[in-house]
């Protein structure tokens, strides 16, 4: 079992809210997608590797959960682990907290599915890969 990890870190401007003034939900899933690319580092799966083997992974779904506004200044720190694995499909939970007081404010799934780019359809989840991200599921 694994911890969950940093994914990605940053600060909440003035023009990612809106005329409420709190973060708009666009940047949310700004700031969870730049965290995607990096979460399959947390189990040593390099982008590289899916490219040499003519891989991919597709977003099939997300869901995002607002717990709290978030407001201008605000710097977040967005952690993220594997939670499941499926024949084709991986599932993750990335969490967007404030980095100072650590008060969750938002959290999202995603499953994506593994594809192939030549065939361009879903295909089967490598066993490797498989082995790798169930070694580090979060608990």
């Amino acid at each position: 079992m694994s911890e969950w990890a940093v994914t990605n870190r940053g600060v909440v401007l003035a023009k990612h809210c809106d005329h409420y003034g709190h973060m708009n939900v666009r940047y949310y899933a700004h700031f969870f997608d730049d965290g995607a690319w990096h979460i399959w580092t947390l189990a040593d799966i390099k982008m590289m590797e899916f490219n040499d083997r003519g891989l991919g992974v597709v977003v099939a779904n997300t869901s995002t959960n607002f717990i709290k506004e978030t407001k201008p200044g605000t710097l977040v720190v967005v952690t993220g682990g594997f939670i499941k694995t499926g024949n084709k499909s991986v599932t993750y939970e990335q969490r967007l907290s404030d980095a100072e007081s650590g008060q969750l404010h938002a959290t999202q799934t995603t499953v994506e599915v593994f594809f192939d780019t030549v065939k361009r359809a879903a295909t089967e989840m490598p066993e490797d890969i498989r082995a790798k991200i169930e070694a580090n599921l979060v608990g």
